[in-house]
């Protein structure tokens, strides 16, 4: 079975569909999403790879990631993957949307419009061993710094989505 992206302009407006390694090799701008979960601390969930993902394994990355279907919103995607992913479900907020591209690894490229979304959990995840290879609840300094100090064992999105992650929680006084 193949995954197929949105295709979409700058905009977010779908201009059609593309089975996804497909997508990653020519780096044909598609939708997707980002998910940021904190708990009561203030915490963010992060998870790495497992190393058999088809780009990035072995990276840490932000919460959950990953694309809607054709057939379905946003929103409801970010659900099922955060379920599919991490073993847990959690209200989601849209907090912003931006548009990056970045090589990686296997001669793959990442050109994406992002839509972050922020969610509140303070239970354990249960991740999927097919997805995730371990997790962590970390502070956002000390994230701050590991991805400046250790920027190599991050996944691309994550280090061009951190500062804007910081700043809309600054201008949203949740820091």
């Amino acid at each position: 079975m193949h995954d197929y992206l949105i295709l979409v302009d700058e905009n977010d407006i779908p201009i059609g569909t593309e089975e996804k390694l497909e997508a990653h090799q020519k780096g044909d701008l598609h939708r997707a999403f980002s998910i940021f979960v904190f708990n009561e601390k203030n915490e963010l969930l992060i998870q790495r790879r497992t190393l058999s993902k088809y780009h990035s394994g072995g990276l840490w990355a932000n919460t959950c990631c990953s694309h809607p279907r054709p057939d379905e919103d946003t929103l409801q995607a970010a659900h099922r993957r955060l379920v599919e992913e991490m073993g847990f479900d959690c209200d989601l907020a849209e907090a912003f949307n931006f548009i990056y591209k970045a090589n990686l690894d296997n001669n793959l490229v990442e050109h994406e419009f992002d839509h972050v979304l922020i969610g509140k959990y303070d239970g354990e995840p249960i991740p999927n061993p097919a997805e995730v290879d371990r997790y962590k609840w970390v502070n956002l300094e000390w994230l701050e710094d590991d991805i400046k100090n250790n920027g190599n064992i991050y996944c691309e999105w994550v280090k061009t989505c951190f500062n804007k992650l910081l700043e809309y929680k600054k201008n949203e006084n949740l820091l």
